[in-house]
C-alpha cells in the first residue's frame, strides 16, 4: 500500500471520492464520508485498520477478500458504495448537523434514482443524524425510500472497538441472506 505524508493526507481533505454505483444494485453500502486516506488513494474504505472490506468478504457478500483498490469490481456482485456526506475529513466530527441533513436528502434522491434493493448505512450515528431518527439501532428499519428498504450496519471503522469483525460478519451476513431473499 502506497504511504503518505500527513502533507498529502491533508491535501485530501475536501475532496470528493466518486461512487461506486449502478441501477438496480442488491445492496448499496453508505459509508459516513470519506476518510482523508480514502481521499487520497481514491478508493472507499481504504485506511488499513478498516474492517469493511475483511467484513464483507467474512459475511459471503464477496468470494474473495477484495482490496480498495478492486472496489470497480463490487457491481458485479450486485454491490455498490456512496456515502452520506461526500467531502473528505480526518473525522466524521468535522461534520456538521446540516451536512449530514443535507446528505440525508441527497442520498434519498441518489437511492430513489438507482433503486438499490437495499440501502446498508454504515454507522448508526451517521443514519440518525442524516434520516433524523434518534432511536434507530443496527439492523433493518422500517423506513424505505422509494421501492428500496433500508438496514443500518454497525461502522466498520478500527475505532468502533464495540464490535469485532466477527460480530459485525454477523449483521453484514443477515443482511446478505434478506437481500438474496429479494
Amino acid at each position: 500500500m502506497t504511504r503518505f505524508t500527513a502533507e498529502e493526507l491533508e491535501a485530501a481533505r475536501d475532496r470528493l471520492v466518486p461512487d461506486v454505483v449502478a441501477d438496480g444494485l442488491h445492496v448499496l453500502f453508505c459509508g459516513i464520508n470519506p476518510g482523508l486516506m480514502t481521499a487520497a488513494t481514491g478508493h472507499h474504505f481504504a485506511r488499513p485498520g478498516n474492517r469493511f472490506w475483511p467484513v464483507l468478504h467474512l459475511s459471503g457478500f464477496t468470494p474473495r477478500l477484495m482490496r480498495p483498490s478492486e472496489q470497480g469490481e463490487l457491481p458485479t456482485y450486485g454491490l455498490g458504495i456512496t456515502n452520506v456526506v461526500a467531502r473528505a475529513t480526518a473525522r466524521a466530527d468535522e461534520l456538521s448537523a446540516e451536512e449530514y441533513r443535507e446528505g440525508g436528502r441527497l442520498l434519498a434522491t441518489k437511492v430513489t434514482r438507482l433503486r438499490p434493493r437495499w440501502l446498508a448505512v454504515v454507522g448508526v450515528t451517521a443514519y440518525r443524524a442524516a434520516f433524523d431518527d434518534r432511536r434507530a439501532q443496527v439492523g433493518p428499519q422500517e423506513r424505505v425510500i422509494g421501492d428500496t428498504r433500508v438496514w443500518v450496519l454497525p461502522n466498520p471503522s478500527g475505532l468502533n472497538a464495540h464490535w469485532t469483525a466477527a460480530t459485525m460478519a454477523e449483521e453484514f451476513a443477515r443482511l446478505r441472506v434478506a437481500a438474496e431473499e429479494g
